[in-house]
């Protein structure tokens, strides 16, 4: 995830896409239930003390993870697939202070994170990094649901007409995975991606931006929830996988200041005259965010300490 409006880069690699309402109840888990966890083998916290905007996330063949410039409520977020306001309590330096962590597993294993969001449940990575928050920063937490505004993905025509950007897809993405092959099916991709290509097999995400290959609309919601500042559940009632590009004008874009520099996303520059993203939804995929109620996980924070530098 690239917010280039903020000059903040966010890398998500072999981590859950998206923010997920999915993600495995804890009853007052402690640092000691962490050890039920599979975990890191060696893991080395420091805080950063730069000026650098610049985050990032990344899990790495081998069993590398790295987090660079990270404050811990992004490191909870993403163990436990939520979103900003689903994460209740904790002081402050949770969102202001920032972390370096690199941390191995043994196995070189981290898991599938696309296939584990698929199923409704963490990948190994990300319960690896809730056993790391839970030993090195005593993090103790425990589930709650309350009732909050969501929005419900719903059809937007009566005659379940699909909008023009939004196709079956044709690609097995469990085949291509059970297969250890990437993209298209051909050998793994040696690096990111290039600007503009859809990945076969996941969502790539930029503000204004969403490519999505082989992805179930279910997955598709709980991706958009970041943009749109709520929960988001799949009520279309279609299955199967889809293929699409989304495009629309970030809030940031359209209510910038007269005379402002023209922003730009991967170099590209974003028209400030485009649809909203709820526009964007309906026009492009035939399809509609409906704003509801309904219940909502939340993590509530018990407990949580500086970690001791090493």
């Amino acid at each position: 995830m690239t917010n280039t409006l903020q000059s903040t880069t966010v890398s998500l690699i072999a981590m859950a896409i998206g923010s997920s309402i999915l993600y495995a109840g804890t009853t007052a888990q402690t640092p000691a239930s962490a050890q039920a966890l599979p975990q890191f083998e060696v893991a080395s916290i420091k805080p950063n003390k730069s000026d650098d905007g610049r985050v990032m996330i990344a899990a790495q063949p081998g069993g590398r993870f790295t987090a660079t410039n990270v404050p811990l409520k992004l490191l909870i977020r993403n163990a436990y697939q939520l979103q900003d306001f689903q994460i209740v309590g904790g002081p402050d330096w949770i969102s202001t202070e920032r972390f370096d962590i690199v941390a191995k597993a043994e196995t070189g294993d981290l898991g599938d994170p696309f296939r584990a969001e698929k199923q409704g449940e963490p990948s190994r990575g990300q319960l690896m990094l809730r056993a790391l928050l839970a030993e090195r920063f005593k993090l103790t937490v425990h589930d709650d649901n309350r009732e909050m505004p969501i929005f419900a993905l719903v059809l937007a025509r009566g005659d379940g007409k699909l909008g023009p950007q939004l196709h079956p897809s044709a690609t097995d993405c469990d085949a291509v995975r059970a297969a250890g092959r990437g993209r298209g099916g051909a050998a793994p991709p040696a690096g990111p991606l290039p600007p503009g290509e859809r990945p076969a097999c996941g969502i790539r995400l930029a503000p204004g931006n969403m490519s999505v290959g082989g992805s179930t609309l279910t997955q598709f919601a709980a991706s958009i929830g970041n943009f749109v500042g709520r929960i988001v559940v799949d009520r279309t009632g279609l299955s199967g996988a889809y293929d699409f590009d989304l495009k629309w004008t970030p809030d940031q874009v359209a209510n910038r200041p007269p005379g402002a520099p023209d922003p730009l996303i991967n170099g590209v520059p974003i028209d400030p005259n485009g649809p909203s993203i709820f526009t964007a939804v309906q026009e492009q995929l035939g399809l509609k965010l409906d704003s509801q109620k309904g219940p909502v996980k939340v993590l509530v924070i018990d407990r949580v300490e500086h970690p001791i530098e090493n």
